[in-house]
């Protein structure tokens, strides 16, 4: 598919896009575009375990309001055919094939826990691809992770209705209103779901996740290959990739910015699209530029990545 065929369709909703594919390099893969018809694509890299429908519409749907989005399964997960890799560099691999399949020249990327270790190789590794990135609850290779810890924790939990509640949120009153209505919406959409594949495609996930973090990275050589503006967003109570990551890689990498959300977890930092309390915008950073090393001010800036992408998507750099 081309850019001309992308920009032929129609802006959708996720909970209404069809679900689309395109196959090359021995994969098939599943995803949905919405958003209007022109502008820089957006590409949205999910967490551990996570697919096409594991991503909130109300996130989604804002970043869409004003560019194209683009959501998929790579290789293995969902509906994709081929086999999920238990490592981040072919994970990103498989990411770029989908990217080129669909003749997209320059992209955006946001990644999310997994995501976001994927979004970072690609962006060492294809400078003239990615444009931007936003990183959510992420880490870096060699970062600090408690994925088993944690997972067991989750599901010990009898009383969640689902475990990415205690996964993604915290036990606060607030936190977990937050995390069932966010639940409540990743169930909108009642037809032609995507598939959830069980230990298939979270077994080598979670080797993925595990392998990345355990490899020292002394050099920080990934995240100074990184030369595009970052902006890296962490709850400051993440207990699957605490919040030490965010601190790291800003201090590591010298187009990165950060900005942590006091008292959330995982998911609860990427969960809010719209707030009465939302911050005045990017103008700290109306058009970030390779080497700005200014720094995103803590507190409630749960709007941060949603207007990077969707205020500075026209930017020419």
């Amino acid at each position: 598919m081309t850019q001309r065929d992308i920009a032929n369709q129609d802006a959708l909703t996720l909970e209404a896009a069809p679900t689309r594919y395109i196959e090359g390099h021995g994969i098939r893969f599943a995803y949905r575009r919405l958003g209007p018809a022109t502008g820089i694509p957006l590409i949205l890299l999910q967490h551990f375990s996570g697919n096409i429908d594991g991503w909130d519409p109300a996130v989604v749907n804002t970043l869409a309001v004003d560019r194209p989005v683009i959501v998929f399964d790579n290789a293995g997960v969902g509906r994709s055919t081929g086999q999920t890799p238990d490592n981040v560099e072919a994970m990103a691999r498989d990411a770029v094939d989908f990217i080129d399949l669909l003749g997209l020249i320059e992209v955006d990327l946001l990644g999310f826990s997994l995501g976001g270790c994927v979004a970072q190789q690609i962006a060492a590794e294809h400078g003239q691809l990615v444009r931007k990135l936003i990183l959510v609850g992420t880490a870096p290779k060699g970062g600090e992770e408690h994925l088993l810890a944690v997972l067991q924790q989750a599901f010990s939990q009898s009383d969640a209705p689902d475990p990415r509640l205690p996964l993604f949120f915290t036990n606060s009153s607030a936190s977990r209103s937050s995390g069932l209505a966010f639940l409540k919406r990743t169930k909108m959409r009642q037809d032609d779901r995507d598939t959830d594949n069980g230990s298939a495609v979270t077994d080598p996930q979670a080797k993925a996740l595990i392998t990345w973090c355990a490899t020292p990275d002394p050099g920080h050589a990934i995240l100074r290959a990184i030369r595009q503006p970052v902006l890296v967003v962490s709850g400051s109570h993440d207990t699957m990739l605490p919040a030490n990551n965010a601190y790291a890689m800003s201090r590591d990498s010298a187009t990165l910015s950060w900005s942590s959300i006091p008292t959330q977890g995982t998911a609860r930092c990427f969960s809010t699209t719209t707030s009465s309390s939302a911050t005045s915008g990017l103008s700290w950073m109306p058009n970030p530029r390779p080497h700005d090393t200014r720094r995103v001010p803590t507190g409630s800036g749960a709007l941060y990545p949603l207007e990077l992408l969707q205020r500075g998507q026209n930017d020419n750099h």
